[in-house]
């Protein structure tokens, strides 16, 4: 019984001789790299990123709709839930940014020896971790400042 499998690689040349296309190995066949995982990673980022900006312009709309709607995105995003996913939706957009630049470098013909792409993995992660926690680190200390802004001007009134 012939596998239905080698019907699906049937092509033709440009003079329309058929010839039978290779198959690509399964992901089975791989050894798990970081470089891999990075890739996979920087595809889901992608994802988490368009979802966070969704969210971005359900609170702008809830800014437009008034101080009621206004409040209530507050309340969720003041959350600690909700800060945890405003925390993992900017670490997202910082990597995928940080993976597009490399994919950048790449596509310009640089660093796409496996040597450099393998060394330029972890620096893509500790350039992620790095600037996510400083401005995570900023944004913090920022709603600090405010909400003993607004203590202050609450007791002096």
């Amino acid at each position: 019984m012939q596998d239905i499998r080698k019907a699906l690689y049937v092509g033709s040349r440009s003079d329309g001789r058929l010839i039978q296309r290779p198959m690509s190995p399964h992901l089975q066949v791989y050894r798990y790299r970081l470089s891999m995982v990075l890739s996979i990673m920087n595809r889901i980022t992608g994802v988490i990123a368009t979802a966070g900006a969704t969210l971005g312009v359900f609170w702008l709309g809830a800014a437009a709709k008034g101080p009621k709607a206004f409040a209530t995105a507050r309340k969720v995003t003041g959350n600690p839930l909700g800060q945890l996913v405003l925390l993992g939706w900017l670490a997202s957009v910082i990597y995928h940014t940080v993976g597009g630049i490399r994919h950048l470098i790449w596509d310009s013909g640089y660093r796409y020896d496996k040597k450099e792409v393998n060394k330029d993995g972890p620096v893509a992660v500790g350039v992620t971790a790095g600037a996510s926690t400083v401005l995570a680190v900023g944004l913090l200390a920022v709603s600090i400042c405010r909400k003993r802004s607004r203590a202050k001007a609450g007791k002096v009134s």
